[in-house]
């Protein structure tokens, strides 16, 4: 790495993979609690962190963090457990 751009390069790099990290910890953390919540059976619980999970999915499909299939697939799975349990609820 003796060129100026090269060492940009990983700068940047270093500085995008922390992000992204960030990101998808984040995405993971929600997921998890959203997961306990429907099965725990907090309907109101569950709506509200779906809500919060449902943008996180998207905007790390938007920034490239994961693919916009596995946030599509992973909106439908938590949709259909929601509309499960609501329809137990009610």
């Amino acid at each position: 790495m003796n060129r100026q751009s090269a060492k940009k390069h990983a700068r940047a790099d270093a500085a995008k993979r922390t992000r992204n990290r960030h990101r998808k910890a984040t995405l993971r953390t929600a997921l998890k609690q959203t997961e306990t919540a429907l099965e725990a059976g907090n309907v109101e619980t569950a709506q509200e962190l779906c809500r919060t999970v449902m943008g996180l999915l998207d905007r790390a499909a938007g920034k490239g963090v994961i693919k916009k299939g596995t946030a599509n697939r992973q909106k439908s799975r938590l949709t259909r457990k929601l509309h499960a349990i609501t329809q137990a609820a009610a």
